[in-house]
């Protein structure tokens, strides 16, 4: 039976979307505004690039290359689409494997939306570890937005599955705030971003991550709509056969207890007559 959907039931399952769309959108901003206005982070930039360019060692630069590599355009749509089949094969349902896929594609067109329409160029040449080696906008970094949508993604429908794994998810956590950085770090080790680039990506996944909240809590609430729980009967209006287990539990507690009546001529009776 299809009960309608009332506005508080929208409201309680929909405010944790938009408070994430809203933290996205509003830190995206204000990072734009540093950029534009060439204030507060953007002053590290430059510095933290050429600090990180002049101190470059073969195997972490080898290292990095392999993690940058991984989230990028090539393998992580790999990554993406081993993940949803796997998702699928193991639980057969498409939903969770869908929106995992459409945050990446969203993700994705974020991505090369943003980099057009602000249009930062990359850093220079000479800070990159191969020169030449990224051609399209910087602002934001598109390997950073990818890879902190696809933790958090993830992290979030694993938690959405098994809410009780409280300490799946402590370590799902630690291990994507580890990904995120090192992504991060990578963009700016190797020279393809600077750091106002790579916190604007993280802001973006969070405004992804916001719209899969959205979507999955909706998705919940048409369920529960379609075939809501079963509500329990008021005590006042349960009928006799509702009863009886209740009846049964008294007479199986007191089975066998004899209630004995005082003595007569005891403590209690002296009292009772007054007498010394």
């Amino acid at each position: 039976m299809t009960h309608r959907m009332r506005a508080r039931d929208v409201v309680l399952a929909l405010w944790p979307a938009v408070v994430l769309i809203g933290l996205g959108a509003v830190g995206f901003s204000v990072v734009l505004d540093w950029v534009i206005e060439r204030e507060d982070l953007w002053r590290l930039d430059e510095p933290l690039l050429e600090w990180l360019a002049a101190n470059r060692t073969d195997g972490l630069t080898t290292f990095l290359t392999g993690v940058t590599n991984l989230f990028g355009p090539v393998f992580l749509p790999i990554v993406v689409a081993v993940i949803a089949l796997l998702w699928w094969r193991i639980t057969r349902s498409w939903w969770e494997p869908a929106l995992l896929v459409g945050a990446m594609l969203l993700s994705t067109t974020l991505s090369v939306t943003l980099k057009l329409m602000v249009g930062r160029t990359r850093p220079a040449a000479d800070l990159m570890s191969i020169p030449g080696g990224e051609t399209s906008g910087s602002f934001p970094s598109g390997h950073t937005i990818g890879a902190t949508t696809l933790v958090l993604v993830v992290g979030y429908l694993l938690w959405h599955e098994d809410a009780e794994a409280s300490w799946a998810l402590a370590g799902w956590t630690l291990a994507s705030i580890g990904v995120i950085v090192l992504v991060g770090v990578s963009r700016l080790y190797l020279g393809y971003h600077f750091l106002t680039d790579v916190v604007a990506g993280a802001c973006v996944a969070v405004g992804v991550l916001g719209v899969v909240v959205g979507l999955e809590r909706w998705h919940d609430l048409a369920l529960e709509r379609r075939d809501p729980p079963e509500r329990p009967t008021p005590l006042g209006e349960a009928g006799d056969e509702d009863l009886a287990w209740a009846r049964d539990a008294v007479d199986d507690a007191t089975a066998g207890v004899a209630l004995e009546a005082p003595e007569e001529g005891g403590d209690g009776g002296a009292a009772g007559d007054g007498r010394p």
